[in-house]
């Protein structure tokens, strides 16, 4: 079934196809005929043209204001949109007089231009890498190795891949209302005759999120299934966090009105995982690491609670936590508390505490498009450095998406398996 195999949705041949099947119809809908009629190619096209034009910018407004996104969306994903309401003007154009397969050809070619702009969107961000990560999330699919607490005992000592693990953290003491987690244990945890301790990396993602996208689309798994295979089984532990409560919340890690997600990432989750999964419990162990948001997160968990995550993994985070504008941050994110903004803002943290613990060290990634996130990166790591963080800036070919954020991980891992101390790993 072809759901169920790795067909890219990033490249290849689908997206072309795609593309090519949508163009085709729309001609098809068109017809030889009306190709050749002046009053068509003079008047009715320029004006269906000029519609379809018109719906695709209200298009761009209308997610601008109603969903609040203002990072840029792919150009590609605004003309396959206008093409769809190309094909969908056409089609009621060229109705009268037209054969019946001209007739056919409209409506599929409306729905393949609107299918084509969401792949194009999904292109863009890296969402979903393959068919199989898109149908495993829409269809609320087990995760590759995904195992049950109770199931963990069965897990044979000798296996080459680590398992993920799904867990349901109790909200305590935040109270904070999540979704189901995940924790991923490397194949040396199941060895049964030395259970080794092993350091923890937090894993957020973006604002638009749930707790799994670090597998499916940051490839988080694999690439730590392959840092094991190369160091006898030993890889960090994996913590697929929920940082919102819900896909579009937007919590940015700390103790607001959306609830009091800061505490659940640095209170519930820790002493669940040390007390579950008997890892290292020390600052110096324990790491966070996010995408986008999350990595927002993780430098302001990490500059907020040096007692909890002792390193750090920021691609392509903000300066600090917003929703907007400082005003509109304080009132919608704080309730109008003007000095939790000023707790929670890693400027403001890193200017006022002189010393953190030795050893504790961080990295902000960014793609070399993103000229904004890099500026600020160099201003948090210069504050970051001057407080006695071990802070480094990190730009390499890519854009904000989760496919520069996979690579990051990829290549940074070893960093991180170095600095919390894996066992074997120097």
């Amino acid at each position: 079934m072809i759901l169920c195999v790795d067909v890219s949705l990033l490249g290849g041949w689908l997206p072309w196809t795609l593309r090519l099947l949508t163009v085709l119809l729309v001609v098809a809908a068109v017809g030889r005929r009306r190709l050749r009629d002046r009053r068509f190619l003079l008047h009715l096209l320029p004006l269906t043209v000029m519609g379809a034009v018109t719906f695709g910018v209200l298009c761009s407004l209308l997610v601008r204001e109603v969903f609040d996104i203002t990072d840029p969306l792919p150009l590609e994903m605004w003309f396959w949109l206008t093409v769809a309401a190309l094909a969908g003007g056409l089609a009621g154009v060229c109705w009268r007089g037209s054969r019946w397969w001209q007739r056919t050809a409209g409506p599929p070619a409306t729905l393949l231009a609107l299918l084509t702009s969401g792949v194009a969107l999904n292109s863009s961000l890296g969402y979903f890498p393959t068919l199989a990560d898109m149908y495993g999330e829409l269809t609320n699919q087990a995760l590759p190795q995904q195992i049950t607490m109770a199931e963990l005992a069965n897990v044979h000592g000798n296996t080459d891949t680590g398992r993920i693990v799904q867990v349901d953290i109790p909200a305590v003491p935040s109270g904070f209302k999540h979704r189901t987690e995940y924790v991923y244990l490397p194949p040396a945890w199941f060895r049964s005759t030395h259970r080794p301790k092993l350091p923890v990396i937090e894993m957020i993602g973006g604002e638009y999120a749930v707790p799994d996208n670090w597998v499916r689309a940051g490839n988080a798994v694999k690439t730590a299934d392959a840092f094991a295979k190369e160091h006898h089984g030993f890889a960090p532990v994996l913590v697929f966090a929920d940082a919102s409560g819900g896909f579009k919340v937007d919590t940015e890690c700390v103790n607001g009105v959306p609830g009091r997600a800061g505490d659940h990432l640095v209170k519930d989750i820790p002493q669940f995982v040390q007390k579950n999964f008997g890892t290292f419990t020390s600052a110096p162990h324990w790491a966070i690491a996010g995408w986008s948001m999350g990595g927002t997160c993780a430098i302001t968990l990490s500059v907020t609670h040096p007692n909890v995550f002792g390193h750090f993994l920021d691609i392509s985070g903000d300066i600090g936590p917003n929703i907007g504008d400082k005003a509109g941050t304080v009132k919608q994110l704080y309730g109008g508390d003007a000095a939790a903004y000023d707790a929670n803002d890693p400027l403001t943290v890193l200017a006022k505490h002189k010393k953190f613990p030795k050893g504790f060290s961080g990295i902000f990634a960014d793609g070399d498009t993103e000229d904004k996130h890099i500026q600020q990166a160099h201003q948090l790591s210069d504050a970051a450095t001057k407080a006695g963080i071990e802070s480094q800036v990190y730009v390499a070919p890519g854009k904000h998406s989760w496919t520069f954020a996979q690579a990051v991980f990829q290549t940074q891992l070893p960093w991180f398996a170095k600095v919390l101390q894996v066992p074997g790993v120097k």
